[in-house]
């Protein structure tokens, strides 16, 4: 083999070009996303109008849409805020999860998100007696706790009752507030309150000092101008008080 030869089996080959199934390929994938896209630019519009139209009618308050997948569902949470309107999902992903649109002048009571979550149709009229039967049995049970103070019945069940020194099963309330309430309650122990007139042996009223600042400055003199000194002798009169 000449130089030459050797030479050019020593260069690496030349850059084979793309065959014709990776171009095949590549064009196909561009062309799945170029449709992906269209979808969702379709599936987009489609939503806005849907929102505008609900926007729109004053008597609705809530748009609910069909269960759709995680992309979609983006998709109607974006439009609805750009629209100013509230939006929940709510069911199963994967299986049933759905948007749900509030107008924010007419925002959705706990009741109703609670029946939604719950997978229950939401009923105005029974959520209201549901609530009203909530508020009788809460009134009930604070009277019947009230009432069972006041007999004297056990704060607790015999069998929940705590162990330890002093507590025992069957604790009264006014056993344990004992300390508290006094021995005894209610009417009993509805007493007037009177004030102490009498400090010791001396009664109060003795004990004020009825006499006037001059009077009692004239005093205070007169006590240290008889005081004794050291040698036992009462001290001078103070010249300008005579």
């Amino acid at each position: 083999m000449d130089l030459l030869g050797s030479i050019l089996n020593s260069m690496d080959a030349p850059p084979k070009t793309e065959d014709s199934k990776a171009r095949e390929k590549r064009a196909k994938l561009a062309k799945l996303q170029k449709e992906e896209r269209k979808k969702k630019a379709d599936f987009r519009e489609k939503v806005e109008k849907d929102v505008n139209k609900f926007i729109n009618d004053a008597k609705r308050t809530r748009l609910k849409f069909p269960p759709m997948n995680k992309v979609q569902r983006s998709i109607v949470h974006d439009v609805a805020e750009i629209g100013g309107l509230t939006t929940f999902s709510f069911g199963e992903d994967e299986v049933d999860r759905y948007v749900m649109l509030f107008k924010k002048e007419s925002p959705p009571p706990d009741e109703e998100l609670e029946a939604y979550r719950n997978g229950e149709e939401y009923d105005p009229e029974v959520a209201k007696k549901k609530k009203e039967a909530q508020v009788s049995s809460l009134q009930t049970s604070e009277e019947s706790a009230a009432n069972m103070f006041a007999s004297g019945v056990p704060y607790w069940p015999a069998s929940k009752a705590p162990k330890g020194p002093g507590t025992s099963a069957g604790t009264f309330y006014k056993d344990k507030y004992k300390h508290l309430l006094g021995e005894s309650s209610g009417k009993a122990a509805a007493t007037t309150t009177k004030s102490n007139t009498s400090y010791g042996v001396v009664p109060s009223e003795n004990k004020r000092d009825l006499r006037s600042i001059e009077e009692t400055l004239n005093d205070i003199r007169k006590r240290k101008r008889h005081r004794p000194n050291e040698d036992g002798e009462g001290q001078p009169e103070d010249p300008g008080q005579k």
